[in-house]
């Protein structure tokens, strides 16, 4: 039997950089991310934590509900995409803008 192809397509692509961007917003490490996971009855190790989010694994449906639940958004969220930051000013970036527009 030959092997399976393991190229990963664009939505894969992006759910894996979601869920990088997603775990790093709440400050988790791989490896807690991984034990939330598998205390929710889904085992994963950080490997295989770290090798989904390079997209060097692909990530099964299971794999992707379990990972929404312990990041506490929904399956959706990490199929879509991270929604780009909103800007954030404080008093001095305040300040700066404008000056620059004066």
């Amino acid at each position: 039997m030959a092997a399976r192809s393991l190229e990963i397509g664009p939505a894969g692509i992006r759910t894996a950089r979601t869920l990088e961007i997603l775990r790093t917003e709440r400050g988790l490490a791989q490896r807690e991310l991984a034990a939330r996971v598998t205390a929710l009855g889904r085992p994963m190790s950080n490997t295989m934590l770290s090798r989904i989010e390079r997209a060097q694994r692909r990530c099964d449906i299971d794999d992707l509900v379990a990972l929404a639940q312990a990041l506490r958004v929904s399956p959706l969220a990490l199929l879509q995409g991270a929604t780009p930051p909103r800007p954030c000013f404080g008093t001095e970036s305040l300040a700066m803008l404008h000056a620059v527009m004066i």
